[in-house]
């Protein structure tokens, strides 16, 4: 009994990780520490630190934080597997008060997903308080968090579904873009089941007729696509597949199973319609950041839907922004989607307009 009480109670204890401890590592252009409004703290810029020894996968972050009221990027990092594959909470300094003045986003092999979880549930309007210190806390609880900013009676932010798997991993912290941030007062207090205190709006459900199952091809080069208007075995063969089953909402991470470069930003992503008789069905399609859409082997469209490329205030978040229509054969038609990324979510979902007539083949 002795040692359950005393595991329970290390199980609980908040730990402060100082930071001219070697448990840190530093990767950034800039870094100090060094004293700050009264505070012992880390000065950060275009970088990140994370301690290897903090391993959490449910409990309490806290830390304080202060930034200038500049263009940038800086938050917490979590359940890390290593320093490109984690969950992550960041706020934006120049977006202060607006709806999207914060961030939640799984990361996967370097690939912040953004554009692909954006609105509620993943950011919420903060007014932030510039070069002062303000106190932030994260609460981790299984597939859900919470997080607090300055009021810890309240959380400012549910995040009803953290996307990576459950997992115990590392904790970090970043600041990236023109704001150096300093951190004081990082603990981590490692809790089983920790109680959440903010109502969960339930999962709208998916909508109707959705693909919810795509085959993903291994990932090549864009531009090897480049004035193809009828894929052949030269852009077919080579490719390994894998499947990927997309989210509640609609949209697959093709993060969550390609890696990315600058030599590999694209993948197809392809089903097999099998079509009662020669029909025209619509599909609705959004996409993060580019996508050129093949049937039965014929290009159909092609479109960009990257940061900006609307106007100058389009986020490239994914929606279903565009329809294309598909003439189908009787029979078998394979629905082959490219969809190349540059920044901020590799993505796809789609919808078609009915079922009747037509069926996705297992």
């Amino acid at each position: 009994i002795l040692f359950i009480i005393g595991w329970s109670l290390q199980a609980t204890a908040q730990t402060l990780i100082p930071f001219d401890s070697r448990q840190w590592t530093i990767e950034a252009e800039q870094s100090r520490v060094e004293d700050f409004q009264g505070k012992k703290a880390l000065f950060l810029k275009k970088g990140m630190a994370y301690a290897k020894e903090a391993q959490l996968q449910d409990g309490i972050i806290e830390f304080d934080i202060a930034f200038p009221q500049e263009r940038g990027f800086t938050g917490v990092t979590f359940r890390m597997h290593d320093n490109k594959n984690y969950e992550e909470f960041y706020l934006r300094p120049h977006q202060s008060g607006n709806p999207d003045a914060n961030q939640y986003t799984p990361v996967y092999e370097s690939i912040s997903s953004w554009q692909l979880y954006h609105g509620e549930g993943y950011g919420v309007p903060v007014k932030y308080r510039f070069n002062q210190w303000f106190h932030v806390k994260l609460v981790i609880s299984g597939s859900r968090g919470e997080v607090f900013i300055d009021d810890m009676s309240k959380a400012v932010l549910s995040i009803p579904v953290l996307k990576r798997s459950v997992k115990t991993g590392m904790l970090g912290i970043y600041a990236n873009g023109n704001v150096g941030s300093y951190f004081a007062n990082f603990t981590y207090t490692p809790q089983s089941n920790p109680v959440l205190t903010s109502n969960v709006k339930p999962e709208a459900p998916t909508p109707p007729h959705t693909i919810a199952e795509w085959q993903v091809s291994s990932p090549f080069a864009g531009n090897k696509l480049d004035k193809i208007y009828r894929l052949t075995h030269a852009q077919k063969d080579n490719l390994t597949w894998q499947k990927l089953t997309a989210e509640t909402t609609g949209t697959a991470n093709l993060a969550a199973i390609s890696t990315f470069d600058n030599e590999h930003n694209t993948v197809f992503a392809k089903v097999v319609i099998a079509s009662d008789n020669e029909q025209i069905k619509k599909l609705h399609l959004g996409f993060s950041d580019k996508a050129t859409v093949y049937l039965n082997d014929q290009i159909l469209y092609s479109g960009h839907d990257e940061f900006l490329s609307r106007d100058y205030r389009f986020l490239g978040t994914i929606g279903y922004f565009d329809e294309v229509f598909l003439p189908l054969k009787k029979g078998r038609n394979e629905l082959w989607i490219a969809v190349s990324e540059t920044f901020g979510g590799w993505g796809l979902k789609a919808k078609m307009e009915d079922w009747e007539g037509i069926k996705i083949e297992k």
